[in-house]
């Protein structure tokens, strides 16, 4: 009994130390007030003229701030752009002002809603790569995050993305 007592032991704190070197799963970023969390952007065919970009803003200060926009070496131009129904019809815009993250609140950038949009990429990307995106904030300022390719919800059964057929 106690031998077998002693081998889970070591099996534990052996699961646990390799557990230690993983990366995390998730990866959130910071600036300012400003916390960022899992960006990521959507698996795209070889052709799309835009990829689409989703994150979480949380403002943690007693100010409002506002993402202005970015900048990325994997595509011409990063825009923040808004989708709506208007008269039944699905219709996109750019958030010329961008997209204000009020004190205490948190703004998903996510499909189907707001979110970025990544126009030209230079290259197709691949589900699990990664690639760098400096974020501006008007009051925090900028910040370089890390995007991760992935498919994104409904991808699996087919479903299309809010940017078929889009070109920019």
């Amino acid at each position: 009994m106690l031998q077998t007592f002693r081998f889970a032991a070591i099996v534990g704190l052996t699961v646990s130390a390799s557990m230690l070197s993983l990366p995390a799963a998730s990866h959130d970023f910071s600036v300012g007030d400003i916390e960022i969390g899992h960006p990521w952007a959507r698996l795209a065919p070889a052709s799309a003229p835009v990829v689409g970009g989703y994150l979480t803003l949380t403002n943690t200060g007693a100010q409002s701030d506002t993402l202005i926009g970015g900048t990325t070496a994997a595509a011409e131009r990063v825009e923040i752009h808004e989708m709506r129904i208007e008269d039944g019809v699905a219709r996109m815009r750019p958030l010329r002002d961008g997209q204000e993250i009020w004190p205490g609140t948190s703004v998903e950038l996510e499909p189907g809603g707001t979110h970025l949009m990544f126009v030209n990429p230079v290259r197709a990307l691949s589900e699990g790569e990664r690639f760098e995106v400096t974020l501006a904030f008007a009051q925090a300022g900028d910040v370089t995050v890390e995007f991760v390719v992935q498919k994104g919800p409904g991808d699996e059964a087919g479903q299309g993305t809010e940017h078929e057929g889009h070109a920019p």
